[in-house]
């Protein structure tokens, strides 16, 4: 089996370089890689070019329409029968595609995703959002947890499809704003096998500080209105879930504060309300501490996934009521 890796890149030069690098130790030989430059300002052309005795590499730049559109061109160029995508702040293992082709011949799945994790060169910042991201406290263990709330959908920092599935199902047709699982709905809906392999596990590397990861899951707290525009029946009850922590937060502040300054003492309501807030926060850091073993990491995990849930809920509430309530575009 031929792979063709694509991968789209955006102004991230040294991001393409790491990962081009983690590539040039994978065990199973046959694959491609296939980087698509989507009109970037501070290309890696000569970065890729570095790369070519050790992979099979080829450099494509294009004019900017985001990253999904930058997938269906890698998809077009691509020779190999499976098609796996990237994103350029991953790093891969070196038997990722071993574990994938002896899946794939084993279960015979039309697409897959897998799961992340974090690496050990990751700061202690990073590898607090990399457990907000794929905790079951936060997320519900949807990105690549073999446990997981309702249907699985691959994400695209760590997906593949068969050549047949883009044969017959076309590429992404959103370039942004959930586009992956939009993408894998489709594929489902075609009747194709979607399926999680637990042991495809990439690094994915995320953001570096709390801003920027405020700002991407703001982003996909948009996005999953705009699955709802596409596909109305994927929107459940555990997308909603961010957006009440939002809610409960802000009530419970305002009690707090009207316990503090108004009633003169503490409102029933609000005792209950911090003991249930102050146990999901021992509850985040404990687990946190179990899984990393890190002191400051823990610590900078509640952090992390009290900004995802606001970030993500604050989007959600954005696009729910501008688009659905207001029905403006």
């Amino acid at each position: 089996m031929l792979f063709s890796i694509i991968i789209p890149l955006y102004n991230r030069p040294q991001e393409i370089d790491e990962l081009l690098e983690s590539l040039t130790h994978q065990t199973y030989p046959s694959f491609e890689v296939l980087v698509i430059e989507d009109g970037s300002t501070r290309d890696a052309r000569a970065i890729v070019a570095r790369y070519r005795d050790t992979l099979d590499v080829h450099y494509f730049f294009k004019d900017n329409e985001g990253q999904g559109f930058a997938r269906n061109f890698g998809f077009e160029q691509a020779k190999g029968d499976y098609f796996i995508i990237f994103d350029s702040d991953c790093l891969i293992p070196p038997d990722y595609l071993t574990h994938v082709a002896t899946f794939l011949e084993r279960e015979g799945l039309d697409a897959y995703g897998g799961p992340d994790a974090a690496h050990d060169s990751f700061t202690p910042i990073q590898k607090a959002i990399s457990y907000a991201m794929t905790s079951p406290f936060t997320t519900g263990g949807i990105r690549g947890n073999r446990k997981h709330i309702g249907k699985f959908h691959p994400r695209s920092f760590n997906m593949g499809v068969s050549r047949k599935v883009w044969e017959q199902v076309g590429g992404f047709k959103l370039t942004r704003l959930g586009e992956d699982i939009e993408y894998s709905i489709r594929i489902q809906a075609s009747g194709f096998h979607i399926g999680l392999i637990p042991n495809a596990v990439v690094y994915h590397k995320r953001r570096t500080d709390f801003w920027q990861f405020y700002k991407q899951l703001h982003f996909f707290g948009r996005a999953r209105i705009n699955i709802y525009k596409h596909f109305p029946n994927e929107l459940k009850a555990v997308h909603f879930m961010p957006a009440a922590f939002v809610v409960f937060v802000t009530a419970l502040i305002l009690l707090n504060m009207w316990s503090a300054l108004i009633a003169n003492h503490w409102l029933p309501i609000a005792v209950i309300g911090n003991i249930m807030f102050g146990g999901y926060i021992l509850t985040l850091f404990f687990h946190s501490l179990a899984k990393t073993r890190r002191f400051a990491v823990a610590l900078l995990s509640v952090v992390a996934s009290c900004i995802q849930l606001v970030a993500y809920g604050l989007g959600f509430i954005q696009d729910f009521w501008r688009r659905l309530v207001l029905k403006r575009s």
